[in-house]
């Protein structure tokens, strides 16, 4: 566990691919100004997280809402409702169809608007451009991301990679700075002006979100920013995908 504000706590959990490779994944909680907690996304926890996450939330009880953001991150979704069985539970359509007998609270968090649930505590933002849920579930593209904006900490899954090196070698070498998805190209809507509807929201968020301190990203670090990092470090990332970005526009249009 990592406090990253006096707001804001951030789990680390293992998720691996073919049973080898561990590119992590996460789960947040952020204290509200009432003293209660909003726990974002479900991860697995060791003994130790969990004696740490209950400890700070009264056994559970002070945990009043449980929000998941990324369609695709459905593994711990009935296991952390297992922790929560009191908290509101907010999810995107997918959650949904994934565990329906679970009591889903509202419209799915994909579709929130300006003034949605959680708006005391979170901006949030979907990627422009392309599919929320792929046809190709192994393209894991699109998520909300959270912003707390007391810590101007943000929460994303997959939407922004930060990559770290295994095992000891994390300590000695630097975790990257912000990346795009890897399968962007493939999560581009087939249409005119999906490049361009994506790289106007990247530049945007860019732009509302400059002055965030950290990004915690499921796959598989957290990274801390410079002053105006974030802004550098999101057009720097979009550069390099301006090859897929064009590539779909001589395609498309």
């Amino acid at each position: 566990m990592a406090r990253l504000s006096e707001t804001f706590w951030n789990f680390r959990g293992s998720h691996r691919i073919a049973g080898i490779l561990d590119v992590g994944t996460q789960m947040s909680l952020v204290r509200r100004g009432d003293g209660r907690f909003v726990v974002v996304d479900g991860c697995p926890l060791d003994g130790a997280q969990q004696a740490e996450l209950m400890a700070l939330t009264e056994n559970g009880e002070q945990v009043a809402a449980v929000v998941h953001v990324h369609p695709f991150h459905t593994l711990h979704v009935e296991p952390t409702r297992r922790l929560f069985p009191k908290a509101t539970l907010y999810g995107t359509a997918r959650h949904r169809e994934r565990a329906p007998a679970l009591p889903w609270t509202g419209p799915p968090v994909e579709t929130w608007g300006e003034e949605h649930p959680l708006a005391d505590l979170f901006d949030l933002s979907v990627p422009d451009g392309v599919d929320f849920v792929c046809p190709d579930p192994r393209v894991h593209v699109a998520s909300v991301l959270v912003r707390e904006r007391r810590s101007r900490v943000v929460h994303v899954d997959d939407t922004f990679n930060v990559l770290a090196a295994p095992g000891v070698l994390r300590r000695l070498l630097p975790v990257s700075r912000l990346r795009m998805h890897p399968m962007l190209a493939k999560a581009l809507r087939p249409q005119a002006g999906a490049a361009a509807a994506y790289a106007e929201w990247a530049r945007t968020l860019a732009t509302r979100w400059a002055d965030t301190r950290v990004v915690c990203a499921a796959h598989s670090a957290v990274r801390e920013l410079p002053e105006g990092g974030f802004a550098a470090e999101v057009e720097s990332a979009l550069g390099k995908v301006s090859r897929t970005l064009e590539r779909h526009r001589q395609r498309y249009g």
